[in-house]
């Protein structure tokens, strides 16, 4: 049976992590076999249909302000560095590179699924080391340590791990109908699942509880897990849930959404084929919010 979450955009690595917890050397940028993913501000440097480019390729792109060291893939060292931001722009005018941002690369299927994942890790990780240049317990400067997977204060000793924010993202249900919403700022017509982030002290359940409650008025009952994904803008894990409204009433938060109504599995199904008489269509199979109408639709959620 094909894994329904295959089409979704970062869930798959073969990257054998590093870890601050990890006593093993790391290897140097010489090592045989070693590799780089190279960032130019949010644009993945790219040679041909792989951003895995060799380290004489990556000192092409111009200078590094920070190297980190992911772990191995397939046995070799992968490192990334982040270049500045302007880069991108030399680099498209040499035959031997292009740049892409790592949304549209998920979207563009052309990628490798374990080399989107690795990317994924790559920008979330880089994203935390620009943020967290000084100590959130004294003030002072942080230095790079485990490869890139902690920043340690010498001041006061605090060591800073990465870190990921938990988002819950649910379908919301009820009998043969789901409730899909429009936030403002995505494209004309498109809806999805609502989505927040969790708070400190809550569960998974009351997350989705909560934010649908402030989002559109509906008392949820039952909350399913049904798959997560990571979503590396900056660096959140996408926890896709199925929750069962106990009322149907949409009380709606303008400030949060421009809309929301109840679909039909019918109407849903139109939206991810395209053909909706309305033009209404739903997110790219690359986020969960489409595994989860999909589900849905197939009456699986």
């Amino acid at each position: 049976m094909t894994d329904p979450s295959g089409q979704l955009g970062y869930v798959h690595s073969r990257l054998v992590r590093h870890s601050a917890e990890s006593a093993s050397a790391i290897p140097g940028l010489d090592a045989p076999g070693a590799h780089m993913v190279v960032l130019a501000g949010d644009r993945v440097v790219l040679s041909g249909d792989t951003a895995l480019l060799t380290p004489d390729m990556a000192a092409r792109t111009g200078e590094r302000g920070l190297t980190l060291y992911l772990g191995r893939l397939d046995g070799d060292p992968v490192f990334a560095a982040a270049v500045p931001a302007e880069v991108s722009e030399a680099l498209e005018a040499d035959p031997d590179f292009r740049t892409n941002d790592l949304r549209s690369l998920a979207g563009e299927g052309r990628f490798a699924p374990h080399e989107l994942g690795l990317l994924a890790t790559a920008k979330s990780l880089l994203g935390w080391h620009a943020r967290q240049g000084f100590c959130a317990n004294c003030g002072t400067p942080t230095a790079l340590a485990a490869g890139g997977y902690r920043r340690e204060c010498a001041a006061c000793g605090t060591h800073h791990f990465p870190r990921t924010d938990p988002v819950v993202i649910m379908l919301i249900t009820r009998g043969d109908a789901c409730l899909l919403g429009r936030s403002p700022r995505f494209h004309e017509g498109m809806y999805s699942c609502l989505a927040g982030f969790l708070e400190p002290g809550e569960t998974i359940e009351d997350a989705v509880r909560r934010e649908t409650f402030e989002e559109v008025g509906l008392t949820i009952g039952a909350v399913h897990y049904h798959a997560s994904q990571p979503w590396p803008f900056p660096s959140s894990l996408m926890i896709g849930c199925v929750a069962e409204s106990l009322d149907e009433a949409i009380t709606l938060d303008p400030e949060e959404l421009a809309d929301a109504r109840w679909f039909s599995r019918d109407a849903v199904a139109a939206m991810l084929e395209g053909r909706h008489p309305e033009g209404l269509t739903a997110p790219p199979p690359l986020a969960i919010a489409n595994l989860l109408m999909r589900a849905f639709v197939e009456a699986r959620a």
